[in-house]
This record gives structure tokens, C-alpha cells and sequence, in this order.
């Protein structure tokens, strides 16, 4: 159990697959027995370094969440596991399972310590092509205007959305399905929502190319933070680390990102700070 010295951790974008991100994992403890790690999707592509990665944090860490994100779903040359869409994901649970890493298939944890009681309901919900443009209202012209300006997501090759008939349909159902059992929960104790995407489109707005927002999140989950009792949203996705604010709720995106993004945000050669403390020691963030 967490004790009043446990903090409690988030993470996102480890990338793995890059020697100079593995360093880094390589490198993480925990500050107090009892810390929790959350972890908000694209630890790595292959099934191989997931596991490297969730083991070796989950032998750390009291406890490890884990939320997917796009780059786990990807089918890959290099992976052996040859397994695409929703039994990828299946496989991805049962890995975790194994090591002990909740999922969004388990139960909702409660965390006690620092900023607790909170409920962390890991969310596998994807997108669906609504984080539009202004004034385009289709997914086929804002697919038409990211092929014309060069900027495609690699999701259109490598996530494929089997047995559902498109990715936007796989993100319907799941999103369906969380709705449910969001509202299922005791109101008494808030919600620690951590998705791999944004759930508002407002933090993509920073993006250098807009047209990438289509495959951040989707419109249908643009309420969830006033419409649940939510103390704060933890995401990634965007490689932009920052804390921002929406009606109240607080939202922190706690990306690591390619090496090559981190190192610029640290020219003087400075290790980045790969865990973000959701709580501060005496459990406010303001």
C-alpha cells in the first residue's frame, strides 16, 4: 500500500526502440517504496521491448498502469508476433497481465497515497478523424489534405483495426464501452483518466503540422472531464510535455518523445526528467 511518503508517477512515449531512450529507462527507480508508474501508451513497437520495458519498470515500482498506445498496435516487419488489430491488443493485455501491469481490461486501482484517494482508469479509446480542420467536415478530404501537405501518420500502414471494419470504428465501440464503465464507478472517489491521446483537441493546437490532429483523439470524448468527477488527465501522443488547463481539470502531457526532440529541448546536454509526479509531496498541483 502507499504509504504518505509515495508519489505517484506518469510517463509516456518511452520509444525504446531508440538506444538513447532504453538509457533512460534503464535508469529509472523510484523515489520511495510504494511509488506507483503510470505509463500512457507507445513503450515500443515490438513485443520484445515492451516486455524488456514493463518488466523491468514493474520489478521497480510497487505498481505500473498501462495504457496503449498507437505505436504498441502497429504490426511491424521486425515483430515476430504477426498479430493485428484487436488480438494484438488481447496479446498486449495478456503480457502485461503476466508481469503484474494493470490494464485498461482490469480493474480501476485506487491510489492513497500523496493527492489520493484518486480512481486511475487506464483508457484504450484511439481516434477517429474528427480533429478536423476548420470547415472540413469529412474524413476523406481531411485524409486528402495531409497526403497534399506531406504529413501522413504511419498509423494508415502499420495499426490495423482488425475484426472492426476501420479505425474509426474500432475508437466507437471502445469509446462506447468506457462510457459505461466510467459511469459505473463511485463518484465519491474522482478519476484519474490517462489516455494515450489528448481527450480535448485544444492541445493539439500547438502542433507544427495541424493536419496530424486527426489521428490525436477524438470529439466524442470532449466532455469527459466535466462530465465525470475528474481530478486530472494524464496523455501523451503529442511529444509536447506541459500542463494545461480545461475547465478546471487539470491535463498533463507527459511525453518522453524521440530523442531527437528531447535533446532539443536540452541543448546543454541535460538528461530530460522522464517521470512527471501527477501529485506534488503535500498532494496539490495548482
Amino acid at each position: 500500500m502507499p504509504s504518505a511518503a509515495s508519489r505517484l508517477y506518469a510517463a509516456s512515449d518511452l520509444h525504446i526502440g531508440y538506444a538513447e531512450n532504453r538509457e533512460l529507462v534503464e535508469q529509472l527507480s523510484p523515489v520511495s517504496p510504494g511509488d506507483w508508474l503510470i505509463v500512457a501508451g507507445d513503450v515500443a513497437e515490438t513485443f520484445a521491448h515492451v516486455r524488456w520495458a514493463l518488466e523491468l519498470l514493474s520489478r521497480r515500482f510497487e505498481k505500473v498502469i498501462w495504457a496503449p498506445g498507437n505505436h504498441e498496435l502497429w504490426t511491424v516487419p521486425a515483430d515476430p508476433v504477426r498479430l493485428r488489430g484487436q488480438p494484438r491488443y488481447e496479446e498486449l493485455v495478456r503480457l502485461c497481465r503476466d508481469l503484474g501491469v494493470v490494464t485498461p481490461e482490469d480493474d480501476y486501482p485506487v491510489w492513497t497515497g500523496a493527492g489520493g484517494p484518486v480512481r486511475i482508469a487506464p483508457l484504450f479509446l484511439l481516434y477517429d478523424y474528427t480533429f478536423r480542420r476548420p470547415g472540413v467536415t469529412s474524413k476523406e478530404e481531411s485524409l486528402r489534405l495531409a497526403h497534399e501537405a506531406g504529413v501522413v501518420c504511419t498509423d494508415e500502414i502499420m495499426l490495423h483495426p482488425d475484426p472492426y471494419p476501420s479505425r474509426e470504428e474500432w475508437c466507437r465501440a471502445r469509446v462506447e464501452a468506457t462510457v459505461e464503465r466510467l459511469a459505473a464507478c463511485d463518484p465519491a472517489v474522482p478519476l484519474l483518466l490517462v489516455n494515450h491521446y489528448p481527450l480535448v483537441r485544444q492541445p493539439t493546437d500547438v502542433l507544427w503540422y495541424p493536419d496530424f490532429a486527426q489521428w490525436c483523439g477524438t470529439v466524442r470524448t470532449a466532455d469527459w472531464h466535466t462530465r465525470f468527477r475528474v481530478a486530472a488527465v494524464i496523455y501523451g501522443h503529442l511529444h509536447i510535455p506541459r500542463t494545461t488547463w480545461y475547465d478546471g481539470v487539470r491535463f498533463e502531457e507527459v511525453s518522453l518523445g524521440y530523442p531527437r526532440e528531447w535533446q532539443r529541448r536540452h541543448p546543454e546536454g541535460r538528461a530530460p526528467a522522464v517521470l512527471r509526479p501527477v501529485f506534488t509531496q503535500d498532494g496539490v498541483r495548482r
